[in-house]
């Protein structure tokens, strides 16, 4: 299992599908239309934000390589310094979207790296919201594209605070630069972006294959649900497989084989969710396993991989149903 990164403020919680239809549970991203991170209740106001200082990139200037930085010279500013280094022509990212991102954190006044994603060759998939990672990171992104290299510095107060962070050997009184590589970014109206799969077996439901955000429709047959698991594909993107022990970021609308009724939709929340494989019920975790990033996949779920006979109280699925998802991976995480 691959090292959890070191900028997580809190650990993120997982959802279980045991809690379908709580809009408290498991982490989820709202969609924003504001450009300019908020203060929450408690967090420190607001940084300013200064073009510098900011150390020189030495080597592995482009977008995408790993970067070699500088040791900082005199003293780092109070507030937070963000400098764009490539101008990306993506999407503008938002607080509150999940990100995609390479990069690479080290401490102002010796240099040294304490973290970066370049060496584990996976990209960080996490939400820019108070108190999923530290807060420099939110108000240095938030506004800038995909595709963007960002150079920013973080003074403790944006950081970890007095108490530092003991496992990454960071002291109280550290002030940190971070390059970062936005790949991608992710919100409540991101779709699956994969090529279209003929549907063509007259017993399985049908899904919609729009990419505009909305909702797929789900069409049920009138004839009787399977009694094995069904996991293909509607949308077949190209990116990498999920793997069995993998957490995933994805959308995703759920309806009852009897009757077509919706009980759970991440659409109709305005909320992407994001879980472990290894956390969900078992029709999700076999059906998800092997599929690919950038997917629509219809999971049907027969009762002995869903709930059987413990259903989840104050929902509308009863004992021994048979369960129909359409499920966008977005990103692995």
């Amino acid at each position: 299992m691959r090292r959890r990164s070191l900028l997580i403020a809190v650990p993120a919680g997982l959802v279980t599908l045991s809690a379908c239809g709580d809009d408290d549970s498991g982490s989820s991203s709202n969609a924003s239309d504001s450009a300019s991170p908020q203060a929450s209740a408690g967090s420190a106001p607001p940084p300013k934000i200064v073009d510098g200082p900011l150390p020189a990139i030495t080597a592995g200037t482009k977008f995408g390589e790993k970067p070699t930085v500088a040791k900082g010279s005199g003293e780092p500013s109070k507030d937070v310094a963000v400098k764009t280094v490539v101008a990306g022509g993506g999407r503008a990212v938002a607080e509150n979207d999940f990100i995609a991102a390479d990069y690479l954190g080290q401490v102002w006044s010796s240099a040294k790296v304490f973290d970066n994603s370049y060496d584990r060759k996976t990209p960080l998939v996490i939400q820019l919201a108070q108190g999923s990672i530290i807060d420099g990171w939110r108000y240095a992104l938030t506004g800038k594209k995909t595709g963007s290299r960002v150079e920013f510095s973080v003074p403790p107060t944006w950081g970890y605070g007095k108490q530092g962070n003991e496992q990454a050997g960071i002291k109280g009184d550290d002030t940190l630069v971070f390059v970062v590589d936005i790949k991608d970014t992710f919100n409540a109206r991101s779709s699956a972006d994969g090529k279209k799969v003929p549907q063509d077996d007259a017993a399985l439901p049908k899904v919609g294959t729009n990419t505009d955000g909305a909702a797929p429709s789900i069409e049920v047959p009138k004839a009787g649900a399977p009694k094995k698991l069904v996991a293909q594909y509607v949308l077949e993107g190209d990116g990498a497989e999920v793997g069995a022990q993998d957490s995933v970021l994805v959308q995703y609308k759920g309806v009852l084989w009897d009757g077509g009724k919706e009980f759970d939709s991440t659409y109709a929340r305005k909320q992407l969710t994001s879980f472990s494989l290894q956390q969900v019920v078992k029709g999700w975790a076999q059906g998800l396993t092997g599929k690919k990033v950038g997917s629509r996949v219809l999971v049907v779920i027969p009762p002995d991989l869903g709930y059987g006979d413990n259903p989840p109280q104050g929902s509308d699925i009863k004992k021994d149903s048979t369960l129909v998802f359409s499920v966008d991976i977005l990103a692995k995480m």
